[in-house]
């Protein structure tokens, strides 16, 4: 690969000071600046020259130009409009690219997969801002984006919490949500010297691969999670407290008490020892 160039730091500064950029806090800018792991998270995503590449964040482009040179087509959507110059600037070489300058939780992704790929699945790639990982990540699920794989930077601690199982202290609602829809595999550990500006804490690339069908057959998708949030907003509670004080449902406690031992599970369970399967049971139990 000779063309991307932008992971050298000495790049990434000069272009910087062309342009007077200032980082953004409230975008959470944090630039890759290490071609080992640009390089991990190209291989990480296997992507083809068959494929089409969404990019959430691209930044100055330091990774759209490794995308570019090896995917099909990509789009980037930046938020930071100051970006927009730099982006045409630096990806002027490559014509498979195109800029979107938009706030990604506003874009129609599904319409966008239609209309570039004629539906079929893309592969997305992102190095994520920390204070909206989540909502991104659930975002492309919950609106049944047509995708393959997502390959993404986030937090370390946030990379972990979407692989654990029950019982560990880091099991969450997230955990359960991202292994409903997808199967999550950390694929490197980032240290902060990585970064232009260092962040204060570590990163993990993660790569989530699309389920084609749930791992659990649920009859009604909102009201599990909505049970797996309850379940997790009170942790020290019981689960049948937890429900019963949820403002998001409104069954009684004999009715959360007879779905819970018609599972099989003690009254006296918490939340954070159930599995997806058992949330999945309990869903229909209480449906």
């Amino acid at each position: 690969m000779t063309r991307p160039y932008l992971g050298n730091p000495k790049y990434t500064i000069e272009v910087l000071q062309k342009y007077d950029f200032v980082f953004q806090k409230r975008f959470g800018q944090n630039f890759l600046i290490d071609t080992h792991v640009l390089e991990k998270i190209i291989d990480a995503s296997e992507i083809t020259k068959d494929d089409f590449v969404l990019e959430i964040g691209p930044g100055i482009g330091t990774m759209t130009q490794y995308l570019a040179e090896t995917a099909h087509e990509v789009a980037a959507v930046e938020i930071d409009k100051a970006l927009i110059p730099i982006l045409k600037d630096t990806l002027k070489e490559w014509d498979n690219v195109t800029v979107i300058n938009d706030d990604i939780l506003k874009v129609d992704i599904r319409k966008l997969a239609l209309e570039k790929n004629e539906g079929r699945p893309i592969k997305v790639v992102a190095n994520l801002p920390y204070y909206i990982t989540t909502p991104i990540i659930m975002g492309l699920f919950e609106n049944h984006v047509p995708m393959e794989s997502i390959t993404i930077m986030v937090q370390k601690e946030v990379a972990e919490r979407m692989q654990v199982g029950p019982g560990t202290k880091d099991y969450g609602a997230l955990s359960l949500a991202v292994q409903y829809y997808a199967k999550p595999k950390i694929v490197a550990n980032v240290p902060p010297n990585c970064f232009m500006p260092r962040p204060k804490v570590g990163s993990a690339v993660i790569r989530l691969d699309r389920y084609k069908t749930p791992p659990v057959q649920v009859k009604d998708e909102k009201l599990m999670f909505r049970i797996i949030r309850a379940s997790f907003n009170q942790r020290r509670k019981t689960l049948v407290n937890s429900l019963k004080n949820s403002p998001e449902l409104n069954f009684t406690k004999d009715q959360i008490e007879e779905a819970i031992s018609a599972c099989g599970f003690s009254l006296n369970i918490r939340g954070e020892a159930l599995t997806l399967q058992q949330f999945a049971e309990l869903s229909n139990s209480i449906n």
